[in-house]
C-alpha cells in the first residue's frame, strides 16, 4: 500500500473476495401424520363394542378403588386383632369349665368329667410323630401360606359340589391357623347373658357359613401376623378338643393311652390326630375299630407326605394304638354320673377348678356286676329284648361299691335306672312292715291267718287283696308268711301294726320316695329307687341302724391336700332293734333257702333275700345280702310294658345270684347275723275256726292285748285293725 507526502497512506479499497454462494438452509421433511388405527366397524356393532369398552373402563375404575378401599378396612381389621391378641401363655388353656377325676377305694382313676386339661404343651416339644400327624391331617401348607390358603379354599369348594353339598358345607378348606382362630372364637368371649349354655357358645363358634369365613380371614392374618409358626401350632395343639372331655392333646394322650403327648408313638400320634375330625364319633372309647380306621387313614397321609418311610408305615399299621388299662375298662360310668350329684354343682358339674374326687368304688366289684348281668340277660333273654335292668352293690355302712344303671354303658348323664327310676317295690317292700311287727315284740314263730279279705276303703269301696297262687294256707307263722310272699297275710299285719308306724320304719330305713296311704301299703305299692331300696335292706344287715348311701369320700382341688368336702353318708340312727334285726334276717333267709327266692341260692354261703313283683309284672326285683354285702336287682321295661314270664324269683334272682357269686370271690364265707326264734306252737282253733282265746289269754304275745299298746294306723285304720283282730280268726297266735 503507498503513502502520499504527507506521511499518510493513500485510502485505496481493500480487495474483496466474492463471497461464497450461499448453501441453502436444510429444512426437515414434513412430518407425515401417523395413519389412523381402522375404525372398528361402524353401526350398531360399533356402538356395541363402544359401550363394552366404556364399561369395562367403569369398573376397572371402581375395581381397583373398591380393592384399594377394602385392602386398608382388610388391614386395618387385621391390626384391630393384632392388638386385641393376648401373650401366647394366655391362650392355651381354653376351657371355661374344670375337670372332675374320679379315682376308686384304691385311689385308682376310673373316670373322668368336665374338660380335662393334661397341661400346656408346646409345639417344638412334642412327639415328631404327633406334630408330623396333625400337619399333615390339617394342613400340608402350614408352614407356606399366610395363614388362608385359597387353593385350598378352592379344592374344598370342588369337593363339597361334587358331593351335592352347598360350596361351604362339609369341607371347609380351613388352614390351621384359621382352625385356631375357630377355637378361639375369633376373640369373642364368653358371656353368659347371651349363650345359654358353653355347648351352645362353642356351637356358635364352630358354625360354618360364608359370613364366618369372611370374618375368619382377618383374624387368621392377625395371627400370623402375631404369633409364629410354631407358637399358632402350640395354641391349636393345646385348645383342640379330642372326645371324652379331653382338651388338648396331652390330656387326650392322658385319657386313651395313660402317657404324655411327648412321648407317643406313630400309630397312637396317628390316632391322636385322627380325632381332629370328629373327636366323639372316632373316640376308641367310643369305637377301637373306628378309631384304627381314621388312624390308618392319618399314617397313610404321613407316608405320602414323607413323614414315614414305607417300612414306619406299615409297622404302625401292623401294630394299632390300644388304650391304657383306665381308659379301656370303661367301668362305673353310672357310678359316676350318680356320685358327682353328691358335691355342690359349683366343684363338680359346673366347676371352673381342676378336681380330684375320692369314691367308695370298687373295680372289680363294678366289672363283677357288669359282666354277670351281660350273661344272664344273654343266656336267659330273647334276643333283641328291650327288657332293662339296673344293679347295686353296696357295703352294709351304705358305701356303694358298683352302680350298673342299664344294660348297655350310655355317654355321661344318661338315664341311671339304679338313681332315677321311680318304680312300684312289689313285696320287696314287705320286710319293712315285719320290721315293724318284730320290733313290737312278735317273733318270727308267731302266726299269722292266711285267709281270704276284704277291707272296706272310705271313698273306694271294698278292696280284697290276693295270693299270687290264688291259693290260701290257713293258719301260718310269720317267717311261712314271707318266706311264701303271702299277700294277705301281710296286710293283716300292716293293718295290726298301723300304717303310719310301717311307713315311718321304711322311710327311717331310708326309703325317701312317697308311700302310699291305703291298705296297698302292705303289698309295695309305693314307688322307691332301686339305690333306696338296697340301702334300706343295708339297714336290716348292719343289725337295725338306717344307712344314707354314699359313694364320696372326700373332694379337693387337684394338687391340693386338705379335702373341701368330705363324707355325707353312712350309718345312722337305730330303727330296729338288734335282735329284730338278727330275727327279720332269719326269716329273709329262709326266702332264699326254702321260698319264693330259692334260684337266688349261693353255693356254700349264708344269704338273705326277698322278692318282688309288681301288678301286672312291671317290675320285678331281688334284694338281698350276705355278711359282707348287700346287692338289689330291678328289671323291667323303660315304658312300663309288662314283662313275659319274669318275676323277681326269676331272672332278677338269677343276677342277683351270679352278682354275688363273682363279688365274693377270693372271700371266705362268714355266717349272717342272725338269731333262729324258738317255735311255738300253733294255736288252737274252735269249731267255727276262731281263735280259742282263753287258751291263749295268759300268754305274754298274744295279739288283743298288743292291739291296745300299738299306735292307731292311719286313715281309720285302727278301728279296722280291730275289727280284723276280733273278727277275722285273730292276727296273731302263739
Amino acid at each position: 500500500m503507498s503513502r502520499n507526502g504527507n506521511g499518510r497512506s493513500p485510502l485505496v479499497a481493500d480487495r474483496r473476495r466474492a463471497a461464497a454462494p450461499a448453501k441453502p438452509r436444510a429444512t426437515k421433511p414434513a412430518r407425515k401424520s401417523a395413519p389412523r388405527p381402522p375404525r372398528g366397524p361402524r353401526g350398531p356393532l360399533g356402538w356395541i363394542a363402544a359401550f363394552v369398552r366404556f364399561v369395562f373402563r367403569i369398573l376397572w375404575g371402581f375395581t381397583w378403588r373398591v380393592g384399594a378401599v377394602s385392602a386398608m378396612i382388610l388391614a386395618g381389621v387385621v391390626f384391630y386383632f393384632y392388638t386385641t391378641l393376648p401373650p401366647l401363655e394366655a391362650m392355651l388353656d381354653g376351657r371355661a369349665r374344670g375337670s372332675v377325676t374320679l379315682l376308686d377305694r384304691e385311689d385308682r382313676v376310673f373316670a373322668w368329667r368336665g374338660e380335662s386339661f393334661g397341661g400346656q404343651i408346646n409345639a417344638g416339644k412334642v412327639s415328631q410323630h404327633l406334630h408330623n400327624a396333625v400337619v399333615a391331617t390339617e394342613d400340608k401348607r402350614f408352614y407356606w401360606h399366610l395363614g388362608i390358603s385359597p387353593r385350598g379354599i378352592a379344592s374344598a369348594i370342588r369337593i363339597n359340589l361334587r358331593e351335592g353339598r352347598g360350596p361351604l358345607e362339609g369341607n371347609g378348606g380351613s388352614t390351621i391357623t384359621q382352625q385356631t382362630a375357630k377355637l378361639l372364637c375369633l376373640g369373642v368371649p364368653y358371656d353368659t347373658a347371651e349363650w345359654k349354655s358353653e355347648a351352645e357358645y362353642e356351637s356358635d363358634c364352630r358354625r360354618g357359613g360364608l359370613w364366618r369365613k369372611i370374618r375368619e380371614v382377618p383374624y387368621a392374618l392377625a395371627l400370623e401376623a402375631k404369633y409364629s409358626k410354631a407358637d399358632i401350632l402350640t395354641i391349636y395343639l393345646n385348645r383342640a378338643y379330642l372326645g371324652a372331655g379331653a382338651r388338648g392333646f396331652e390330656a387326650a394322650a392322658q385319657r386313651y393311652f395313660g402317657k404324655s403327648a411327648n412321648q407317643v408313638d406313630a400309630a397312637e400320634a396317628a390316632m391322636l390326630a385322627g380325632l381332629l375330625k370328629a373327636p366323639s364319633y372316632f373316640a376308641p372309647t367310643n369305637n377301637m375299630q373306628r378309631a384304627r380306621e381314621r388312624a390308618g387313614v392319618v399314617i397313610g397321609l404321613m407316608q405320602e407326605q414323607g413323614y414315614l418311610t414305607m417300612a414306619e408305615a406299615e409297622a404302625a399299621r401292623q401294630n394299632p394304638a390300644s388304650l391304657s388299662e383306665a381308659a379301656e375298662s370303661q367301668t362305673g360310668g353310672y357310678f359316676a354320673d350318680w356320685v358327682m350329684s353328691e358335691g355342690p354343682d359349683f366343684l363338680t358339674s359346673t366347676t371352673t377348678e381342676d378336681v380330684t374326687m375320692r369314691t367308695t368304688l370298687d373295680q372289680r366289684l363294678q366289672a363283677a356286676a357288669e359282666s354277670a348281668l351281660a350273661d344272664v340277660f344273654a343266656a336267659k333273654v330273647r334276643e333283641g329284648s328291650t327288657a332293662e335292668a339296673a344293679v347295686v352293690v353296696m357295703s352294709a355302712d351304705g358305701a356303694v361299691r358298683a352302680m350298673v344303671g342299664g344294660r348297655k354303658p350310655q355317654p355321661p348323664g344318661s338315664f341311671n335306672r339304679a338313681t332315677m327310676a321311680k318304680r312300684q317295690t312289689g313285696s320287696a317292700f314287705k320286710p319293712f312292715l315285719y320290721a315293724a311287727a318284730l320290733d313290737f315284740g312278735y317273733s318270727p314263730a308267731d302266726y299269722v291267718q292266711d285267709e281270704p279279705l276284704t277291707i272296706d276303703i272310705p271313698g273306694s269301696g271294698p278292696w280284697s287283696p290276693q295270693n299270687y297262687t290264688r291259693k290260701y294256707l290257713g293258719v301260718i307263722t310269720l317267717t311261712k308268711a314271707l318266706e311264701e310272699s303271702v299277700n294277705t297275710s301281710a296286710v293283716r299285719i300292716s293293718e295290726a301294726m298301723g300304717r303310719d308306724l310301717v311307713r315311718a320304719v321304711a322311710t327311717d330305713f331310708g326309703v325317701e320316695s312317697s308311700l302310699a296311704d291305703g291298705p296297698a301299703l302292705a303289698l309295695g305299692a309305693s314307688e322307691s329307687t332301686l339305690l333306696e331300696m338296697t340301702g334300706a335292706y343295708a339297714g336290716i344287715l348292719n343289725g337295725g341302724s338306717a344307712v344314707r348311701p354314699f359313694g364320696l369320700i372326700d373332694l379337693r382341688l387337684r394338687g391340693d391336700d386338705t379335702p373341701l368336702i368330705g363324707q355325707a353318708g353312712g350309718i345312722g340312727e337305730r330303727v330296729i332293734s338288734e335282735e329284730s334285726a338278727q330275727y327279720l334276717t332269719y326269716m329273709m333267709s329262709r326266702v332264699i333257702e326254702e321260698g319264693t327266692g330259692q334260684r337266688a341260692r349261693l353255693p356254700g354261703r349264708e344269704a338273705a333275700g326277698k322278692t318282688g313283683t309288681t301288678s301286672a309284672a312291671r317290675d320285678a326285683w331281688f334284694l338281698g345280702f350276705t355278711a359282707d354285702y348287700v346287692a338289689g336287682v330291678w328289671m323291667g321295661y323303660d315304658d312300663n310294658t309288662p314283662l313275659s314270664g319274669v318275676t323277681g324269683g326269676g331272672i332278677p334272682a338269677e343276677i342277683w345270684r351270679e352278682v354275688m357269686i363273682r363279688v365274693h370271690e377270693g372271700l371266705p364265707a362268714r355266717p349272717l347275723p342272725m338269731l333262729i326264734p324258738e317255735p311255738r306252737l300253733p294255736p288252737v282253733m274252735n269249731a267255727d275256726g276262731s281263735v280259742m282265746q282263753d287258751e291263749y289269754a295268759q300268754q305274754p304275745y298274744y295279739p288283743d292285748q298288743r292291739q291296745q299298746q300299738a299306735p292307731a294306723p292311719s286313715g281309720g285304720g285302727g278301728d279296722l285293725a280291730e275289727r280284723i283282730l276280733q273278727e277275722v280268726l285273730g292276727i296273731f297266735g302263739n
